[in-house]
């Protein structure tokens, strides 16, 4: 196959902030595996990434002379990967709607934009393809792409066994674990749906895993937790209390007891003990949710919402969640409240006393601690990547719905 490229759609990318706003839209995680992963293993290729030029050093494009770009929003299907290879030169392929979806070229495309504008052949492709248009598309795509990474991930593979003499399992034919992971009194139930337990995974005694799941590798669930069904986690994830379709992006920490319920969180988060999303509001009608894209509330169509978390978020012990609730990237939360339906990226500060910027050199120096604490280096390519989110979310007009005061 041509050089494969993943682009992020400028319409959609903006709608998917703020998980993007530190990531190429294909990086982000729903189901087992990332969008970029799901694309390797099928294509057994290793994509390069179209991205905002603050992200690209980080993620890099690799152009040849025949290059085949592929919108980043798209989980791919065995339809698309089939009609993918049969494209020729000039031709791209569009969804009944007018996205894009593909286009194989021979030049070298430095912004998505300018994309739809090369000399082309345009053919419709009108099967479905589970598509990453909103935020909340993550939590209503996870259980379905939990299933399909797990056959993609498991296929004529054999699963290590279950050896713990006090753990139950239901429908062991459903459930798969990696080399090194340890299983101490619990109950799998893999019924409805497969679990997927990461290499050196350790499932606490006590705990209760509802399929479809996954634990992605060196994630540690804690002792009697509930996880339900249509949750993955990991990988590197401390997770516990009570999580039910939602997804937890690496190394992030919700390690003690409270509920977090058709959530995302990013990548380096933590939340306290006793912190719980509210997923149902009490009128039972549909939620609605703060969009970057739209600089508003947007209706999501869903009755079940709760909370989307930028990496590097830390909140506090006992904080409350509303339902639906978008909170930027490296916010430092705490106190008791509800605070705001959205909090900018770079906030210091909870629902009673108000919110203060972030102070740029102390965000950049608790990222840099949270990195040692993994054993990883925070370097210069993830301070450039803060200092610019800052500049975008600080520097410019606020969209805030609270009034921001001095830094601290």
């Amino acid at each position: 196959m041509s050089n494969f490229v993943l682009f992020d759609d400028p319409v959609i990318r903006p709608a998917l902030l703020p998980f993007t706003f530190t990531r190429p839209v294909a990086d982000m995680r729903v189901g087992i595996l990332t969008i970029a992963e799901k694309w390797a293993r099928r294509l057994d290729t290793t994509p390069s990434f179209l991205t905002q030029p603050y992200l690209a050093h980080k993620y890099p494009q690799q152009t040849t002379t025949d290059n085949l770009y592929v919108n980043g929003a798209l989980c791919p299907t065995d339809a698309l990967i089939d009609r993918l290879k049969t494209l020729s030169t000039g031709e791209s392929l569009l969804a009944p709607n007018g996205l894009l979806l593909a286009i194989r070229t021979d030049l070298a495309v430095d912004d998505a934009a300018l994309l739809t504008e090369l000399p082309q052949h345009t053919e419709t492709f009108d099967a479905p393809i589970p598509t990453i248009r909103h935020l909340w598309s993550l939590i209503a795509a996870n259980g379905d792409q939990i299933i399909s990474d797990f056959s993609l991930i498991t296929a004529s593979r054999q699963s290590q066994p279950i050896t713990d003499p006090f753990t139950r399992c239901y429908a062991p034919e459903n459930v798969f674990i990696e080399e090194g992971a340890k299983i101490r009194a619990a109950i799998l139930n893999a019924e409805d749906g497969p679990i997927y337990i990461g290499k050196n995974v350790h499932i606490s005694e006590g705990s209760v895993l509802i399929g479809p799941c996954s634990f992605g590798e060196g994630t540690m669930v804690h002792y009697n937790s509930k996880m339900r069904k249509n949750t993955s986690a990991g990988p590197y994830c401390k997770i516990g209390g009570e999580i039910g379709n939602s997804i937890l992006y690496a190394n992030s920490g919700k390690g003690h007891e409270g509920y977090l319920g058709d959530s995302v969180v990013g990548e380096w988060c933590n939340l306290g003990a006793s912190s719980n999303t509210s997923n149902l509001k009490n009128d039972y009608s549909t939620v609605k949710l703060y969009s970057y894209a739209h600089k508003g509330l947007v209706d999501t169509g869903r009755m079940f919402c709760g909370l989307f978390m930028g990496d590097f978020t830390k909140a506090g012990i006992g904080t409350m969640f509303n339902t639906g609730t978008v909170v930027g990237v490296n916010v430092n939360l705490f106190g008791s409240g509800l605070p705001p339906k959205h909090i900018p990226s770079f906030s210091w500060g909870g629902a009673i006393d108000g919110f203060m910027t972030y102070r740029l050199e102390k965000a950049i120096q608790v990222a840099t601690e949270a990195f040692k604490r993994r054993n990883r280096a925070f370097d210069e390519q993830e301070e450039s990547i803060l200092r610019e989110i800052f500049n975008i979310e600080r520097m410019g007009p606020s969209n805030s719905p609270f009034t921001l005061f001095d830094p601290l």
